[in-house]
């Protein structure tokens, strides 16, 4: 799945990127260029330095282009990423993130690190993240909904961030908890889920290469609707698992109770991973709506969602019964 794609014959970047998120996109380059010349003038940096007021809160990011790509599929219009999202912090409707998260607070932002781990206590965004080290990475987010989008994403590997606080053999799971504000979030004064939202995965799935922690989506900051300032992205398993506005992780011993999952077990398990051969209760998972593609645009769903380089991290374990 992850491959150096070159585009299909007849097709160039334009006709998958809309034309405005191309022509940026060149000038992000350009930028980065220019100031990795500047960089080069002035001197090394310490890592605190280099760090210290390089956090972005709107515009354009700088970052590295990798080789981190899907094998199919065109890039999902900008507006549909940004127009149709779940946020149930802001409404169930599709369009209620949208409408609504601009009322979150993003900026200052902290993040509360707990748990087995020899560093702990409450840190700056820009004391976890390098926002220096920024790379791109297109994944599919699939959703349980049976629909899907290919994203181009911004961050960092989830495992550069949970390494510098030194977690203990003890730390065999990674719970995270979103950012919960009853006067901002005007869907958490209703009782849909138990807030804040909760999410966590296997110590072992927390570094895996392909977990990352983005801090935007095509070349620019994440919008509040898709989980600014920092969001999970975990590409094998179903989009709820990638939980957003994040500001606690937890170093855990036991399984942390999630909130789809303590919300409807019988729905949605701890694991999540896409499986197509696993249906919901409620409808197939065999096949999925590409969304921003038409309305009759479908594809036949991947195990792994196609990362098949996850599969050994559940050998032997049955994945009928571990959702």
């Amino acid at each position: 799945m992850l491959i150096r794609k070159s585009p299909p014959a007849g097709l160039t970047e334009n006709d998958v990127t809309p034309k405005h998120l191309y022509l940026n996109r060149r000038k992000i380059m350009a930028a980065g260029g220019a100031l990795a010349l500047t960089a080069a003038c002035s001197g090394p940096q310490t890592n605190a330095e280099a760090q210290a007021g390089s956090r972005p809160t709107n515009g354009s990011l700088n970052f590295r282009e990798t080789d981190y790509a899907v094998s199919d599929g065109a890039l999902t219009p900008y507006e549909a990423v940004t127009g149709y999202n779940n946020f149930y912090e802001f409404g169930v409707g599709k369009d209620d993130p949208a409408r609504y998260a601009d009322a979150m607070t993003t900026d200052p932002w902290s993040v509360e690190i707990s748990g087995h781990a020899e560093r702990t206590g409450t840190f700056a965004i820009e004391d976890v993240i390098d926002f220096n080290a920024l790379e791109e990475r297109v994944y599919r987010l699939r959703c349980v909904e049976a629909w899907s989008m290919v994203i181009p994403w911004i961050g960092v590997p989830l495992s550069s961030i949970l390494e510098q606080f030194r977690p203990t053999s003890q730390a065999r799971y990674v719970a995270f908890e979103t950012y919960l504000n009853r006067d901002e979030m005007r869907g958490v004064r209703f009782p849909v889920l138990d807030w804040p939202y909760r999410e966590g995965l296997r110590i072992d799935e927390a570094m895996h290469p392909l977990t990352l922690m983005a801090v935007g989506l095509y070349g620019e900051v994440l919008p509040n609707q898709n989980g600014a300032p920092m969001r999970l992205v975990v590409p094998w398993k179903y989009g709820f698992k990638s939980i957003k506005s994040i500001n606690r992780i937890s170093f855990v011993s036991e399984e942390p109770v999630t909130t789809w999952k303590q919300s409807a077990p019988r729905e949605y398990g701890f694991y999540s991973n896409v499986n197509p051969e696993r249906s919901h209760p409620r409808w197939s998972q065999s096949s999925e709506r590409i969304i921003g593609a038409g309305p009759f645009a479908r594809r036949d769903t991947e195990m792994f969602n196609g990362y098949d380089e996850v599969a050994s991290l559940y050998a032997g374990m049955d994945l009928l019964e571990n959702y």
